[in-house]
């Protein structure tokens, strides 16, 4: 049995904490049997555990952000959601919190101050930073609490978070669930530590356990820590012991638990033991409990009834398709002094000669002043500048609360960025190179791209992505790796050719409210032959039109980065009547313009620095071949870098490179 100290709480807070802890036991208790009955189709039961998340929540102010797992229904209800809400949520109606496009505990709700989860665990303890991040910035003194296992610890994200939480020494609560199994591997073949108190001092953080089944010890420890926490942001990890009584979901059963641990357990029940407490204390009687529970089971009862009367989604797919992104309200587009395409003007008239570099850091400065909410971070951003001085002068001019150098963990980072978003935020994450978003790749294709589609929360965050060959800098810092993320929905890729571009996109990519990978050509940064005249002023261009860079009957190139200024040099040499698409834009890229330039010419071909196979230039490929078939005089051509890694090599670069072979390909194709 449990040994309970009710210390200075009324009767009114430990009743409240009894109806609390119940409601979730027998919500389960239905959901059980619904599973059996065919009714529901997958269940992951917390029975057992249900006084970690009762407790946590009860301790918490309404508006303090909990991002918590599967077992954790708890969360939810002493949030107050009502039932009915939730069981249209596990059901896939249309009224639940992700319109049927997300499972069981998979959403989030900002009524509520609750972030769920997605199915690689660890990926949300980032957020957590972000989110506490946020609140620290604007010294609203509130706590957030982010839930993990004990096996999800085991993820490198885990380190990431609390390392960066530590470092900026952030008011979260990093709250491990430790049941002693992730899903069927026992904690022995999972870590070699006796407690998560051990990791503590690797972090140089608080680090507390306690008996996760006593819910008077959480709402307690939880009571204490956050009071403390507001006044004193800091993060700290916390251990609850605690063990589940069901399987890691009803399908997986329980069999690799030994029986001896159900008994042990069982006499620990956090449910019944603190029912027991509070009746041998008088605070409770048979008839007080039998009317909460029939209160409760009412409400259960009648929200089952409600959902399951509900009619079943009907597919729209127009609307499915436009849920994707979160609209931008733009104003009209328009040409304006050589710009195409221009949504915000800019005040004056006044030019200076840019290079790629210079525009980018122009506009990113520009940003910063129009945009107090937004935070910069990234390795070596701050003093040093950034391995490529984009960012020289921010921290003495905007300070280095927003202006933050970064440990080296980019998915906590792009995690946090996510975070600030959540709490209306607008953050800017640099790669020092794009080869190195690998290392963020989950958030970034999983948590920023799905969010808005998933629960309506738009994920602000643009990621700089200083990108290509040609420097001899090697195969992990000189990769095109666009294409990795073309084919996400929810993302925007751009991709800009030109100074004059790269900062009226850049500019419009930190307005969107979606995100963004800014793809920077490292190789065109500091390029003389590249320099022009850039307006000094702010101004947007948007996202999605092509550039046309010039217009030709002979033949059509659709390129974009480096492609575009081969591509100039080449036809000027040869004077070819070429037709020049610069896409800017890949995601979503401009289908119009190709088409229109592909009729003008009936001769197509699409340049790109990228490797061949799995290319854009084969989607682009494919939709002229569908679309345009009837226009076209000869095959399309495709010109890339060969199929093989960047090489170091000099001369086998420039071999790698499609350069040489798109002049080839070219002269093919016009005499074709």
């Amino acid at each position: 049995m449990l040994q309970f100290n009710k210390k200075n709480y009324n009767n009114e807070v430990l009743i409240d904490l009894y109806k609390s802890i119940l409601k979730p036991r027998m919500i389960e208790e239905k959901m059980l049997i619904l599973l059996r009955q065919g009714k529901v189709s997958k269940w992951f039961s917390g029975i057992g555990q249900e006084a970690i998340s009762v407790g946590c929540v009860k301790a918490l102010n309404a508006d303090e952000y909990v991002l918590p797992l599967h077992r954790n229904l708890g969360v939810f209800t002493a949030r107050n959601i009502p039932f009915a809400k939730l069981f249209s949520q596990w059901q896939g109606k249309v009224d639940g919190f992700s319109k049927g496009r997300e499972r069981s505990f998979h959403f989030g709700t900002n009524e509520f101050h609750i972030v769920g989860m997605i199915s690689h665990l660890g990926a949300m303890l980032g957020v957590a930073d972000g989110i506490a991040l946020a609140n620290k910035l604007k010294n609203e003194k509130k706590v957030t609490v982010v839930f993990s296992g004990d096996g999800g610890a085991s993820e490198g994200d885990f380190h990431e978070a609390l390392n960066t939480a530590a470092v900026w020494q952030l008011p979260v609560i990093f709250l491990i669930e430790n049941n002693g199994y992730g899903l069927s591997t026992p904690s022995s073949e999972q870590f070699n530590f006796k407690s998560f108190v051990d990791k503590g001092i690797g972090y140089g953080m608080e680090a507390i356990s306690i008996d996760g089944n006593n819910i008077l010890e959480v709402f307690d420890t939880f009571n204490t820590l956050t009071k403390s926490i507001r006044d004193n942001p800091r993060p700290v990890l916390l251990e609850c012991l605690t063990f589940r009584m069901r399987g890691h979901e009803e399908a997986s059963g329980v069999k690799y638990v030994p029986q001896e641990s159900f008994e042990i357990w069982a006499k620990k029940d956090p449910v019944i033991n603190y029912q027991r407490y509070l009746v041998e204390q008088n605070i409770l009687t048979e008839d007080k409990i039998q009317s909460i529970r029939n209160e409760i089971k009412n409400e259960i009862d009648a929200g089952v009834d409600e959902v399951l009367s509900k009619p079943e989604i009907i597919p729209n797919t127009e609307f499915e398709l436009k849920d994707v992104y979160q609209k931008v309200e733009l104003p009209i587009s328009t040409h304006f002094d050589n710009l195409q395409h221009v949504i915000v003007k800019p005040q004056s008239n006044k030019k200076t000669k840019k290079r790629l570099v210079d525009a980018i850091s122009d506009g990113l400065r520009q940003s910063m002043k129009r945009h107090p909410e937004l935070v910069l971070m990234g390795q070596d951003i701050a003093e040093y500048g950034g391995v490529f001085k984009i960012t020289q002068g921010f921290l003495e001019e905007f300070g280095k609360e927003r202006v933050r150098n970064t440990p080296l963990c980019e998915s906590a980072i792009i995690g946090a960025a996510y975070g600030i978003s959540i709490k209306g935020m607008k953050a800017m994450v640099e790669m020092q190179f794009a080869d190195f978003a690998t290392v963020g790749f989950n958030q970034i294709v999983n948590n920023l791209a799905k969010s808005y589609y998933r629960w309506g929360q738009n994920a602000d965050v643009v990621i700089r992505m200083p990108t290509g060959a040609g420097v001899g800098a090697g195969p992990f810092h000189s990769q095109s790796n666009e294409a990795w993320f073309f084919h996400v929905p929810g993302l925007k890729i751009v991709y800009p050719s030109t100074p004059s571009d790269a900062k009226g996109l850049l500019t419009a990519s930190i307005n969107d409210p979606n995100p963004v990978l800014f793809f920077e050509h490292k190789n065109l940064y500091r390029s003389v032959e590249l320099e022009e005249a850039v307006f000094d002023d702010y101004y947007m261009l948007e996202i999605g039109p092509a550039r046309k860079v010039r217009e030709g009957k002979e033949v059509s190139i659709i390129t974009y980065g480096a492609g575009v200024h081969w591509a100039m040099k080449y036809v000027a040499e040869k004077n070819i009547d070429a037709d020049i698409v610069d896409l800017r834009t890949l995601l979503p890229w401009d289908k119009i313009a190709v088409e229109e330039s592909v009729k003008r010419t009936g001769k197509v071909i699409i340049l790109h620095e990228d490797t061949l196979t799995g290319g854009i230039g084969a989607e682009i490929a494919a939709h002229i071949a569908q679309h345009c078939f009837q226009n076209l005089d000869a095959p399309i051509v495709r010109t890339a870098s060969l199929d093989t890694p960047v090489p170091f090599n000099l001369d086998l670069e420039q071999n790698f490179l499609p350069n040489e072979r798109f002049k080839t390909d070219l002269d093919k194709l016009i005499n074709y």
